[in-house]
């Protein structure tokens, strides 16, 4: 097949884990031969995107693949004065030492990241400054990840308001727009039940406050679906809620400001922690690509 040479405006939406298929969807379209121009993401969009647009694609996906669900909670930092339970710089210090800090103004793709200034409830597009301060407001998850302050403004995850960001792409001079929906149909497929053992966690921020390092390893196991999902936990609630929150958003964003192509998958082919499944979102976004650029 003769390869298609067309510039691309590329939005990636938010969905936790479920992003990773990001990586296997920009592989596609690099591999048909689209240019990517321009990027707008929201939380794991901005993170994979940003990523992308510093030229340091291969680097991540190696590294993603290569984690364990014993490496993320160890990776997480205590956030002791509320806000969140984790505070995030351990996980941004690790990106920037695997692919490096730039400014957004000097990459050689656009790349917009999305916030949401909770103060004020409006969206905070974010096309200048740090790339991996861009990323840390973007991926701010409620109740998960501290805010951030950006001068004034208090950030939280840009999926709060808008998971699929095609406004930012509005002006880019490219030859198609191709959304990507995290939120997409569920498959109604049962979800994997993980087994009881319990992770080991890095308490040296603690200080010796062990009562207060008990309840935060249990409020992690929680998170990261550690019990039986048979037995389903608060923060499941609160995730699948904002699952479905999310979902109904992006279907109002697509219908009022359709791209060229929106490429689809399910809400519940991961859960949003579930990062350790990197190999398999991967090849779920290779196939939704696919899919998607043959029909």
């Amino acid at each position: 097949m003769k390869k298609q040479h067309k510039t691309v405006s590329l939005v990636l939406g938010s969905g936790g884990a479920r992003g990773l298929a990001h990586i296997g969807i920009i592989k596609v379209l690099e591999e048909k031969g689209y240019q990517i121009k321009s990027i707008a993401g929201s939380s794991i969009g901005a993170l994979v995107g940003g990523i992308y647009a510093a030229g340091k694609m291969d680097e991540y996906e190696e590294w993603v693949l290569g984690l364990s669900r014993f490496d993320i909670v160890n990776m997480m930092d205590i956030a002791w004065d509320g806000g969140g339970l984790v505070k995030g710089d351990r996980i941004i210090r690790k990106m920037v030492n695997l692919v490096g800090d730039s400014q957004i103004e000097d990459l050689s793709i656009r790349f917009t990241a999305v916030a949401t200034d909770l103060s004020s409830g409006r969206e905070v597009w974010i096309s200048k400054g740090s790339l991996f301060d861009a990323i840390r407001s973007s991926i701010s998850l409620p109740l998960f990840f501290t805010p951030v302050k950006r001068r004034k403004d208090l950030l939280i995850d840009g999926g709060v308001l808008n998971p699929v960001p095609i406004a930012p792409t509005f002006d880019d001079d490219t030859d198609l727009t191709i959304a990507v929906n995290l939120g997409g149909k569920p498959t109604r497929k049962p979800v994997i039940s993980h087994d009881d053992e319990d992770p080991p966690t890095d308490d040296s921020d603690a200080g010796g406050k062990s009562d207060r390092g008990e309840t935060w390893t249990h409020r992690l196991k929680e998170f990261f679906s550690f019990q039986s999902r048979a037995d389903i936990g608060a923060y499941d609630v609160a995730y699948q809620a904002f699952d479905a929150m999310q979902s109904t958003i992006a279907r109002q964003k697509l219908a009022a400001y359709p791209p060229d192509l929106v490429i689809e998958i399910p809400r519940d082919a991961c859960g949003t922690f579930d990062v350790h499944r990197a190999a398999e979102m991967i090849e779920l976004g290779r196939k939704a690509a696919e899919a998607a650029l043959e029909d």
